[in-house]
């Protein structure tokens, strides 16, 4: 995918206290650049040779949703028209646990209907994600 075709968002559940909106949108970022390492530039350095690690090549727009909206994009990626966006989930099951291991475990005894959704990091071709997303709010 060409790196300029590419777009990622994140959207992230509205109501959330911003601490742990943060922390849904740093847990989704990490995620989605281990998905992803080609989204990340190369490092630069300043004019006095101090190196500063690389970081995204494109803007990653924050939006705002409910369950509403996370239950249709749940949904609307799992059409065929959709199968080249990536998505990175973040959910209260996962918000909730102490270690991996009970992740692991919680996760494997959850229903998807029983799911509350915290954030969803898409990347994919412009016009899917575009698609997917443009009607979202910008997260206040």
């Amino acid at each position: 995918m060409e790196q300029e075709q590419d777009k990622c968002v994140l959207v992230i559940e509205e109501t959330m206290p911003r601490g742990l909106a943060a922390n849904t949108a740093a847990i989704q970022g990490i995620t989605l650049g281990r998905q992803g390492p080609d989204l990340v530039g190369e490092d630069v350095a300043d004019r006095a040779g101090n190196c500063h690690p690389g970081i995204i090549r494109t803007p990653v727009p924050v939006l705002a949703g409910g369950p509403e909206v996370f239950q249709t994009l749940r949904r609307r990626l799992a059409e065929p028209e959709f199968s080249d966006v990536a998505a990175v989930d973040f959910t209260d099951l996962a918000q909730s646990c102490r270690t991996y291991g009970e992740y692991i475990e919680k996760m494997a005894a959850a229903a998807p209907e029983d799911l509350r959704y915290l954030g969803l990091a898409l990347r994919g071709p412009r016009r899917q994600v575009d698609r997917l997303t443009g009607s979202l709010p910008l997260l206040r």
